[in-house]
């Protein structure tokens, strides 16, 4: 009897990342255009440092208009804030950082883990229960892997584990390389954000190149992919 093939896998989303919120109201004007320009699965916010009071009123400000959008809100960091701000979840970076948090946000939120620059600290992460793995975003220096090695980790992951994983793309190009890679989600923000005005044609380019990756790696043989 022949195997069965394997079933294809869901095509990958967008996750956009916001620039470090200090005043929302810009970005709250913009939102509602910018989630409706691509199929964005989740919102990274990141906040300017402030007190916490002015930081849960940021997040409450903004988880309004992403949830109304269908989309999932995430804090990068900041844990302690996501109930009291009406997040679903939290971007945690590092081992340690997981370690303490992973247990109090799941499983009511959302818990994604990146700051993994080995394959045995992934592999720890999604052992844990994280939500997501996310690959390639930089490190405090502003140094990153090369693209090419952040597509060889996705795909490494895509194919041997359940938990799904996420690249995190400086350009349209790694977008539409990332998705080919494996990718489940792929991280946009900082190209978005360049030209002000433009951020919507930013992100209908991402998705553009997001379903050219998908759609490479539907016509790639396993060969080609590995």
């Amino acid at each position: 009897m022949a195997a069965k093939p394997a079933p294809p896998r869901p095509a990958p989303r967008l996750y956009l990342a916001t620039p470090a919120l200090a005043d929302p109201a810009p970005l709250l004007a913009a939102l509602p255009r910018l989630l409706a320009a691509a199929d964005i699965a989740a919102v990274l916010l990141r906040l300017a440092p402030s007190d916490p009071r002015t930081l849960i009123s940021r997040v409450k400000a903004v988880a309004g208009v992403v949830q109304a959008a269908g989309a999932a809100l995430l804090l990068d960091g900041h844990a302690d804030l996501v109930a009291r701000g009406g997040a679903d979840g939290a971007h945690l970076t590092g081992l340690a950082d997981m370690k303490e948090w992973l247990p109090q946000l799941q499983p009511s939120r959302i818990a994604g883990v990146g700051g993994l620059p080995t394959r045995h600290e992934s592999m720890v992460a999604g052992e844990a229960g994280a939500d997501y793995v996310l690959f390639g975003e930089p490190a405090e220096d502003g140094t990153r892997p090369s693209p090419e090695a952040i597509a060889e980790r996705l795909n490494w992951w895509a194919e041997l584990f359940e938990p799904p994983c996420v690249g995190y793309a400086l350009s349209p190009d790694e977008v539409e390389e990332f998705a080919a890679a494996g990718a489940d989600f792929v991280l946009v923000g900082d190209f978005v954000w360049t030209e002000p005005g433009a951020e919507a044609a930013a992100l209908a380019e991402a998705e553009a190149a997001l379903k050219r990756g998908y759609a490479a790696a539907g016509t790639a043989t396993p060969a080609s992919q590995g």
